[in-house]
């Protein structure tokens, strides 16, 4: 299991990890992307705990993904299953398993003070945190490609991962608003939202 490991992890995590697999009896799948969501964890029928994650994540936010759904599962046999999913009990298991990480010898230095302040109030998704997942794209292998929605001009129209089309509007606080062309809705984008900028 370490083998199949060790490409996706920084190199100074992985004996920590591999612990962890083991200790909570995790079967980890190592997936295709999905557009959606980085990693999930599920408990089948039989009991056992599944944990998928992303094939395509850079070394750094594979481990904060796998870490995240080892926390839902370390959560629930702790507290129970009528815990919610993000809640008070998952953010405080995820900072715990988490606080080993923050260090040089596995994150890179610019990455280190956006980590420490995300961990005093984990999201649902490292995604909502704007700073620290552009910093974290920028190990992306494909991130010279990218054209992200802050980078877009007011009133650009632009397409997303499943083809909707939308047209870009005023920033309200840190997100956003973006008309859907087609339906004439309005939605709110994170400023790291992934786009393609249209003629």
């Amino acid at each position: 299991m370490k083998n199949v490991l060790a490409p996706y992890l920084p190199e100074h995590a992985v004996d920590t990890v591999f612990e962890l697999i083991k200790l909570y009896g995790v079967h980890l799948k190592i997936v295709n992307e999905r557009v959606t969501r980085h990693g999930d964890y599920r408990r089948d029928e039989s009991g056992y705990h599944k944990i998928t994650v992303n094939s395509n994540l850079n070394k750094y936010r594979f481990l904060i993904t796998l870490i995240h759904e080892i926390a839902h599962l370390a959560a629930f046999e702790k507290y129970g299953r009528n815990i919610k999913p993000h809640g008070d009990e998952w953010k405080l298991t995820f900072q715990k398993l988490m606080v080993p990480f923050i260090r040089p010898e596995i994150f890179p230095n610019q990455l280190l003070p956006l980590l420490a302040r995300h961990f005093r109030n984990p999201k649902a998704s490292s995604d909502t945190d704007a700073s620290l997942s552009l910093a974290l794209k920028q190990f992306d292998e494909a991130e010279s490609e990218k054209t992200y929605i802050f980078q877009i001009p007011y009133g650009a129209t632009f397409r997303i991962y499943n083809g909707k089309i939308f047209k870009k509007g005023a920033q309200r606080v840190k997100r956003f608003e973006c008309l859907e062309v087609s339906t004439g809705r309005m939605y709110l984008f994170n400023p790291n939202a992934e786009v393609e900028l249209l003629p």
